[in-house]
């Protein structure tokens, strides 16, 4: 990205190379296989920068060709990469997808497991609008759960609002680590995504109502239901209302990524002002997109004519 204005969404956290099957084929018997970037935060940025959004990604990569790959590859989806280093004592993380049955990690000891506190010290967080942080980073290592709490607290101090996904991995967490952790950082977030399903399995709840009722603080909070449809619960006039909106139909490819979508094409409907209705059914149509490939972003021809008057401001 060669502008230097100001970012509306800046959103840190690791992004790995990904390797993928060609076609819809399990990791054990595929022979074609597609080289890409993979990593919740750089997904929605690149989501959001492909819907008309100013979208920064901060991270570590390797020194390494894999992380002159990642920061080439981000960049040329229209994303700031100014604040994305190389570490030249570790190596940039990899995964492999596994089409049906979930994905394979190799990012223990990563450059991006590196990152602190001071891998923000110079990035503007107050100066954007929104400020985007998932729950894989703080279970990276010891120094990136710094790195969240330090950026929660920046983001408080400011105007800037604090976006939140859940985003729970199991395997990244010691035993009984999870489930604490993000809830508290999900209450110290404006708005928050989570999926009913991972609420299940991190806090117990059964329904919609009962993750509200475990995160009364944000703002806004969206819970994803799956094939069904999601719920928003957002503060108006001092009384919390609830909208739910029907997932639009899709036939599913590969899941992994659609999290990140649904979160870009709500936060970028947010941005233009749009009613929860809107914003939830932006969500489901960037997501839609994903469901049906097995990468992680996708674009369709008819969508890069984009209406000049969503990317004014």
């Amino acid at each position: 990205m060669t502008s230097e204005a100001a970012p509306r969404l800046i959103t840190i956290g690791e992004t790995m190379t990904l390797l993928t099957p060609a076609s819809a084929e399990p990791l054990g018997t595929a022979t074609d296989f597609r080289l890409d970037a993979g990593g919740a935060e750089s997904n929605l940025a690149s989501h959001l920068s492909h819907l008309g959004v100013r979208a920064a990604w901060v991270s570590a990569v390797g020194d390494d060709a894999l992380g002159e790959r990642l920061r080439a590859t981000i960049s040329a989806r229209g994303v700031d990469t100014r604040w994305v280093t190389s570490d030249a004592e570790a190596p940039t993380g990899v995964y492999f997808k596994d089409p049906g049955d979930g994905v394979l990690y190799y990012r223990r000891s990563s450059a991006a497991s590196r990152m602190g506190p001071e891998t923000v010290r110079d990035v503007p967080l107050e100066a954007s609008e929104i400020v985007h942080l998932t729950g894989i980073t703080p279970a990276l290592s010891p120094s990136c759960s710094d790195l969240v709490n330090s950026v929660v607290e920046r983001v408080a101090a400011s105007s800037a609002t604090l976006s939140f996904d859940v985003n729970h991995r199991a395997a990244l967490w010691p035993r009984g680590a999870a489930s604490p952790t993000l809830r508290s950082l999900a209450n110290r977030a404006d708005i928050v995504f989570v999926g009913l399903d991972e609420a299940h399995t991190l806090w117990g709840t059964e329904t919609a109502d009962d993750v509200r009722a475990i995160l009364p603080e944000p703002e806004r909070l969206v819970v994803k239901d799956g094939e069904i449809g999601a719920t928003e619960f957002y503060r108006a006039d001092g009384t919390d209302e609830r909208v739910f909106v029907a997932t639009t139909p899709a036939d599913v490819v590969e899941a992994v990524g659609a999290g990140d979508a649904f979160a870009a094409g709500y936060l970028a409907a947010a941005l233009r002002g749009e009613a929860a209705s809107d914003r939830l059914a932006a969500g489901h149509a960037r997501a839609r997109l994903v469901l049906q490939s097995t990468s992680d972003f996708i674009i369709e021809v008819e969508e890069l004519i984009i209406d000049p008057d969503k990317q004014k401001g």
